[in-house]
């Protein structure tokens, strides 16, 4: 029986469902104008979680598309785990009150460590998702478009150390490609942490992908571009 758990991924820009490919905001596909509408297709279809990103807010440094949050909170009831501009203690306040289950954080960890800690510790490691958004091994921020220099172990560990148990992890080389996932990057990362809430993302194709990344034993995987295109019954 399988483990892992799927969870849909929104996009949005300018409260449009896109995809980019490899993080590039020049190569953009657009799936819906109205993010409410297709988060209540996720909810029809069984799934109780989403992951919504911010692009615009993820690229500006500041949160930008709360009313989409908050709207799609408000109609659908789902878990909702958000990224996307999350640079002051204003911006993760904002994201929690409009109706965020749990916050994803990835630049803030790469350039403001003693800030992710204070967040880790005033809301929790259940509420704390650390974003690890990698290519070719270094861990990049702001929007996939800094090299931090980081390698991706060695980042993992000092936050887990921490008490950090929830880790986004999305190989950009994967990310909208449709080319099948890094299992070996997530089985590299539970072979150091097997009790990590470890969460895959990008690449996923079909079933058969999310099939092979359970069967490397991932706790979870996002899963996008394969919805809107067809790869994943929706």
């Amino acid at each position: 029986m399988r483990k892992i758990e799927v969870i849909p991924a929104m996009d949005i820009i300018e409260n449009k469902c896109v995809r980019l490919r490899q993080g590039d905001y020049k190569e953009m596909d657009v799936y819906s104008d109205d993010p409410v509408q297709m988060a209540l297709r996720f909810k029809r279809a069984g799934y109780q979680r989403l992951h919504l990103v911010d692009l615009e807010g993820a690229k500006s440094a500041h949160v930008i598309n709360l009313p989409a949050l908050q709207g799609i909170v408000e109609a659908t009831g789902m878990t909702v785990d958000f990224g996307g501009g999350v640079k002051t203690d204003e911006d993760i306040e904002k994201a929690f009150s409009a109706g965020a289950s749990m916050v994803n954080i990835g630049s803030i960890a790469v350039k403001e460590p003693q800030l992710f800690l204070r967040w880790l510790k005033r809301y929790g490691s259940e509420k704390i998702i650390l974003g690890a958004d990698v290519k070719d091994g270094k861990v990049r921020s702001h929007g996939w478009l800094d090299d931090s220099g980081e390698t991706l172990i060695p980042f993992l560990e000092k936050y887990i150390k921490e008490g950090v148990s929830q880790v986004l992890c999305t190989d950009i080389s994967k990310d909208g490609m449709m080319k099948g996932p890094a299992v070996e990057l997530y089985k590299e990362i539970l072979s150091h942490y097997p009790d990590l809430r470890l969460i895959a993302s990008g690449g996923v194709r079909n079933e058969a992908d999310i099939e092979r990344l359970d069967e490397g034993g991932v706790p979870a995987v996002v899963v996008g571009k394969a919805f809107y295109e067809g790869g994943m019954p929706l």
